[in-house]
C-alpha cells in the first residue's frame, strides 16, 4: 500500500514529490485543477484550450518543482506558470470559443456573485477581454480568484503597488468602456453598483 497523505499544507506535499512520493502531486493537482482552470477559462475563453492550458501548468510545475524556493507561496507559483501558460496559448490559437457561462463550474468569488443576471456578466466579461494583458491579469486574480495584492504581485513578478495600480487601471478603463455603451444604458444603475463594489474591494487585503 502506498503511504497515506496526512498532510495540511502544499509545502509538506511538495516535500514528499521531492522525496519519490508520486501520489503527493496528484494530491496537489487535486487541491487546485479547479481554481487553475476557471483562471485559464477568463484569459482564453475556450473550455478546450483552457484544459490544455492547465495541464501544460502542472507538467512543468513538476519538471520545475526543485527550482521552487518557497519565497512565494505555491499556489502564486503555479498560478504565474498558467497566466504565462495562457497567454503563450492565446498568442498561438485563433479558435472559436466557449462563452464561460456555459461552462459548468462554481466561481466563488466575492465580486461575481453579484452578476445575477446571464446578459450582463457576458457583457462585462466582453469588457475585461478588451483591457490591456497586465491589467486584466490583476483585475482576473483579484475579482475572479479572491487573491491578494501580494499573491497577484508574486504571480506578475512585479512590486505590489505596481500590481495594485493595473487593478486600479483596469477598473478605470473599464468604467470608462462602460460609460460609453450606449446599448448598457439601461443596466448602468447595475454596472456603477458593481464598479463601487470593486472599488471597496481594492481597498480590503
Amino acid at each position: 500500500m502506498g503511504k497515506e497523505l496526512n498532510i495540511s499544507s502544499d509545502n509538506e506535499l511538495i516535500q514528499e514529490v521531492r522525496s519519490g512520493n508520486r501520489r503527493a502531486y496528484s494530491e496537489l493537482v487535486k487541491r487546485h485543477q479547479k481554481a487553475l482552470l476557471r483562471m485559464a477559462l477568463r484569459f482564453v475563453r475556450d473550455l478546450d484550450v483552457a484544459e490544455d492550458v492547465v495541464q501544460e501548468s502542472f507538467i512543468k510545475a513538476y519538471e520545475k518543482l526543485n527550482h521552487f524556493e518557497g519565497r512565494s507561496s505555491f499556489k502564486s507559483w503555479l498560478f504565474q506558470i498558467a497566466v504565462n501558460t495562457a497567454k503563450n496559448k492565446l498568442r498561438e490559437n485563433k479558435r472559436g470559443t466557449t462563452d464561460i457561462d456555459d461552462v459548468n463550474i462554481a466561481v466563488g468569488a466575492v465580486a461575481e456573485s453579484s452578476l445575477v443576471q446571464t446578459a450582463l456578466a457576458n457583457e462585462l466579461q466582453d469588457e475585461v477581454d478588451k483591457l490591456p494583458v497586465r491589467q486584466k491579469t490583476a483585475l482576473v486574480l483579484r475579482v475572479y480568484e479572491d487573491l491578494s495584492f501580494k499573491e497577484i504581485a508574486d504571480i506578475m513578478e512585479c512590486p505590489y503597488d505596481t500590481a495594485k495600480a493595473n487593478y486600479r487601471h483596469a477598473l478605470l478603463k473599464l468604467k470608462e468602456s462602460l460609460d460609453q455603451r450606449e446599448d448598457l444604458k439601461n443596466w448602468s444603475d447595475c454596472f456603477n453598483g458593481y464598479m463601487t463594489d470593486l472599488v471597496q474591494f481594492a481597498e480590503v487585503d
